[in-house]
């Protein structure tokens, strides 16, 4: 039986709130650097990476949603030759979920709604967030 590695990076940085665009570039950055200096074969980024955390009233605005869709498909298009997990505001059904997507070979492969949603001290997600229900499992590499 062969062994399998898996290279995993974490993006550890403080994204600013409601700056999409510069976010996505410091995410794209990321990734560049993940895959082609480490050799990282998945990398994954904090919570709401795309539009910062907390979002809070933010999350009101419908063209949010847009900014976020638009900037997903563009950091997809730099996940050739590795996985990308970026967290982002989702709104389906009217409803808004805090997600996480999985990008690769150019494309949202998948996106898993938070389930468990704080709502004490600081944390307001309730008030803006519906909690997913359904679990999800991807493959990295065979893996």
């Amino acid at each position: 039986m062969s062994e399998k590695t898996l290279r995993i990076a974490a993006a550890q940085f403080n994204p600013i709130v409601g700056d999409v665009g510069g976010n996505t570039r410091r995410i794209i950055d990321w990734i560049g650097q993940a895959r082609d200096k480490l050799k990282a074969d998945l990398i994954v980024f904090p919570e709401l990476t795309l539009t910062g955390y907390p979002p809070e009233d933010l999350l009101l605005r419908p063209d949010i949603y847009e900014m976020a869709d638009q900037a997903l498909s563009k950091i997809a298009g730099h996940t050739h030759g590795i996985v990308a997990v970026v967290g982002a505001p989702a709104r389906e059904a009217g409803q808004t979920y805090n997600a996480a997507y999985v990008l690769s070979d150019g494309k949202i492969q998948a996106r898993y709604d938070k389930q468990q949603l704080p709502n004490y001290g600081v944390f307001d997600e309730l008030r803006y967030f519906q909690a997913g229900t359904q679990p999800l499992v991807i493959e990295v590499k065979g893996v």
